[in-house]
């Protein structure tokens, strides 16, 4: 069986030239298990430097994300797989909506929403991988969240709603606007699939399948929509000229980074992969134009003068070269740069490294064609046409103030001017500069706020009234939440594991990639490093965990588990060596003795506080995501798997185990965590949605309401206020009330006080409610497949649905509010 890569891909495909990396021609391939290509990246980076821009760090997150998400046969599955039991899953719960527990779910989103540097280093909010513009309202821009989805803005940034929240695939790579119609949408998502939607991104459909390669760009003709060019990151340029009906591959190189017209002449088409290329027929034939290196390209091009084509070149990741043709792209000239890196960390331009072709962008002003903005890992400019270039922004705050340029997050995936405006998407955000032609501290405006993109590896809930919680992050740190404070970023790099001290709230812990270890003791206001015991170096999310009863003692896990007494300032070897770094470490609430580590799919525990050897518990096969000890009792254990049996619990510490998979759809489960409610109550988040069981359940509960379809990392528990708290990879922090053994029914929605009529209906449906809710309201095909969403409707009583536009049959309304979720058949005729 055939198997396409989900979401991880672009989060390092094409850090340096592949022709030397065989484990990223093995990710796009299909045909090998993650293990399979674990081990040859593995074999590649053995006796290589592993530091900034060699791609180690983009590997090792695509390999933490890939093991959790593979299947039980070790493979990742095809997003069309994924999407189907999406579907599958949500017919099957229509079906059986009155038979369904209601239950007081009500997930609401914390954030971040915006960032406050306080003492981290690399603050934002999350990646933005594709930004599009609406040429006739510059305020209407729509940008692409690497898994959190399409958002849109009407006022220029001031507010953002997401799109598609419900819609099953929330990665993004690329995004446009029809030049003509400003309702209609695209988006580029993983293994070549592009969705369009006609409703202004209230739905979505499946427009193409191209390829086994994201697509990173979507190029529309202005004067024919029909005609539209995609480029496949490894597998070439494709175009339509039916809208998409049919697709073709247009060049012969399997490369695709940049695709640009003419200004002014849509019959000549530019495009860029491993070597440049023209077309002087619309994109029907093309040649290859000499004179370049074949690292990956990017162009750039200005209305001002449209004989002017510049070219961006890297190589093995770093800046390669600068050209510029003054006929149209018939010929290049190379201008010098030599001993030149304007991809890098520094602000000199001199430093080895860099991450192109992922963050690699050019962009040339449309009213200058001699300024040239350029950008890798920081955004630099040319006011001379590229024979010169000076920084223009720093990815440190207090760095980029002290030198009076523009602080712009790390990481510059796009480009794109409009007007004199120039747009930039980083891992951190969307930032923009109304006025390129002076440099100061203000250079850029960041507009992210509202954007709630976060991609949380995990959290840490307080158990205090006054919550706190810390969330470690992929490329945007640590930062940490209290009610009346909002969001505070303290670590920078990419955000692990951590916790808030159990004594004092204002004492955190936190890591970075690799076990890296930080705390503050002021709330964050400033923090030390944790000098690391042993061998230094952990997994790439490293178990940091603290003790439950003993003050500033605190454990972390590399092949050995460590133990510290004064929060880090000594550590002692708890363990024997478990041949290899650990992925999960737990210390049971009840018991500080009884604690279980994992390794894989291997399981072990102390009963003595690592005093003897930890013993090895047999578990059933399956990679283990997430390990809970119940509040009360050390010897009941659940584990999440990477198996098709998903979820097991053990009631004797591990030595039997019981199959909790039941009625759980073929998700993957990544975390669990026990209710200390008086009926064993367990929640599982999955990569679509959280569910929840306990001792009077037969069957798994949805706990879905209002939550996005995210993939879930984490869940959490704060028993002084009874709210169960998920980190989110991608759709930031979220939160909703635990189950309560006793609903007021009354007071929520339910299908006996939820009204459709007429029923069966041909134009129009009507909806009526019991007292005013502020819903989201769906409408699903008998299949699952969502056709009609219409999120916050305000309604008082009555809300009319118009109909006419689906199809005759059976259909399925369901209806989100904080007063609970009400699915009901209807017949459209």
């Amino acid at each position: 069986m055939k198997y396409r890569i989900i979401f991880p891909i672009a989060l390092f495909l094409c850090l340096t030239e592949i022709q030397s990396q065989e484990y990223l021609q093995m990710i796009e391939a299909e045909t090998y298990s993650v293990q399979e290509i674990v081990d040859n990246a593995e074999a590649y980076f053995a006796n290589k430097d592993k530091g900034k821009g060699t791609g180690y760090t983009q590997f090792k997150r695509w390999e933490y994300n890939a093991l959790r998400l593979m299947n039980e046969n070790g493979f990742l599955p095809t997003v069309t797989e994924q999407l189907n039991e999406v579907e599958q899953f949500n017919a099957y719960l229509n079906e059986n909506s009155e038979n369904q527990q209601f239950l007081n779910d009500d997930w609401q989103d914390l954030g971040p929403f915006d960032w406050n540097a306080t003492s981290a280093w690399s603050p934002g909010v999350g990646r933005i991988t594709g930004i599009s513009v609406d040429m006739s309202n510059n305020d209407h821009i729509i940008v692409g969240a690497n898994t959190g989805g399409v958002w849109k803005t009407t006022d220029g940034g001031v507010n953002w709603t997401p799109l598609g929240d419900y819609f099953s695939n929330l990665s993004v790579y690329s995004v446009a606007i029809d030049p003509t119609n400003s309702d209609t949408y695209f988006f580029g998502s993983s293994s070549g699939l592009i969705y369009k939607s006609t409703d202004a991104g209230a739905t979505w459909n499946q427009l193409a399948d191209l390829s086994n390669s994201q697509v990173i760009k979507i190029l529309i003709d202005p004067t024919n929509t029909n005609k539209i060019f995609a480029c496949s990151e490894n597998a070439g340029f494709f175009k339509t000229v039916d809208g998409g009906s049919t697709w073709n591959s247009i060049t012969t190189d399997v490369k695709a980074y940049d695709i640009e017209f003419k200004p002014g002449d849509v019959s000549v088409v530019y495009a860029s992969g491993s070597a440049f290329q023209k077309s002087i027929d619309g994109g029907v034939t093309f040649t290859t134009v000499g004179g370049f290196m074949s690292g990956p390209k990017m162009i750039g091009v200005s209305p001002d003068d449209d004989t002017v084509v510049y070219v961006l070149e890297a190589a093995g990741g770093s800046f390669g070269a600068f050209y510029k043709s003054i006929d149209s792209g018939a010929s290049f000239t190379q201008l010098n740069h030599t001993g030149r890196n304007y991809f890098g960390y520094d602000t000199a331009g001199i430093q080895s490294g860099g991450q192109a072709p992922r963050d690699m962008a050019i962009a040339v002003n449309p009213n200058d064609v001699n300024e040239v903005h350029i950008a890798g890992v920081l955004t630099w400019r040319s006011m001379d046409a590229g024979v010169t270039f000076n920084i223009t922004s720093d990815w440190v705050p207090d760095n980029a103030a002290a030198a009076n340029i523009g602080y712009c997050h790390a990481d510059v995936d796009i480009f794109e001017f409009v007007n004199a405006t120039l747009f930039v998407g980083t891992d951190g955000g969307i930032f923009k500069a109304t006025d390129t032609g002076t440099v100061t501290a203000n250079y850029y405006t960041d507009i992210t706020a509202g954007l709630g993109i976060r991609q949380f590896y995990k959290i840490g809930v307080s158990q205090t009234p006054d919550v706190v919680i810390t969330g470690g992050s992929q490329d945007n740190g640590s930062s940490f939440y209290k009610l009346a404070d909002g969001w505070r970023d303290w670590i920078g790099a990419d955000g692990m594991e951590g916790f808030v001290d159990k004594d004092n709230p204002n004492y955190m812990y936190g890591t970075s990639q690799f076990g890296q270890m930080y705390k503050t003791t002021n709330g964050g206001i400033s923090i030390s490093g944790i000098v690391e015991p042993g061998s230094g170096q952990g997994d790439w999310v490293t178990p940091f965990e603290q003790d439950p009863t003993i003050t500033n003692t605190i454990y972390v896990g590399y092949n050995f588990v460590y133990k510290s007494t004064n929060q880090g300032g000594q550590w002692t070897a708890i363990s024997q060596n478990f041949v290899g770094n650990l992925d999960h470490l737990k210390i049971a609430p009840s018991n500080n003795q009884i604690m279980y580590v994992a390794n894989g799919s291997f399981i072990y525990r102390t009963e003595d506080g690592g005093a003897t050897d930890w013993v090895q518990t047999t578990l059933p096969g399956g990679s283990i995501n997430s390990i809970a000890i119940h509040p009360t009792n050390p010897n009941k254990v659940a584990v999440a798997l990477a198996s098709n049996n998903k979820v097991y619990v053990s009631d004797d510490g591990g030595t039997t185990w019981q199959n909790y998979k039941l009625n759980l759809p073929n998700f993957a489960a990544l975390a669990v965590v026990w209710d200390d409610n008086g009926q064993d109550g367990l929640y599982l988040g999955m990569n679509y949605g959280i569910f929840y069981i306990d001792n009077s359940f037969s069957e798994w509960q949805v706990y879905n309401n209002n939550l996005p379809n995210v993939i879930v990392n984490e869940l959490d528990i704060n028993t002084s206020t009874n709210m169960l708290y998920a980190g989110t990879y991608g759709r930031g922090l979220w939160v909703s009330p635990l189950v309560e053994d006793v609903l007021g029914t009354d007071t929520y929605l339910s299908v006996d006080n939820v009204v459709l009529y007429p029923n069966p209906a041909s134009s129009e449906l009507s909806i009526e409610v019991p007292y005013p809710i502020e819903a989201d309201i769906r409408v699903f095909d008998i299949t699952g497949k969502l056709v009609i969403y219409q999120p916050d409707v305000q309604v008082v009583e009555r809300h009319s649905l118009a109909i006419s536009a689906l199809q005759t049959g059976t259909y399925f309304m369901r209806v989100n509010s904080s007063r609970g979720s009400v699915t009901k058949k209807f017949i459209k005729n």
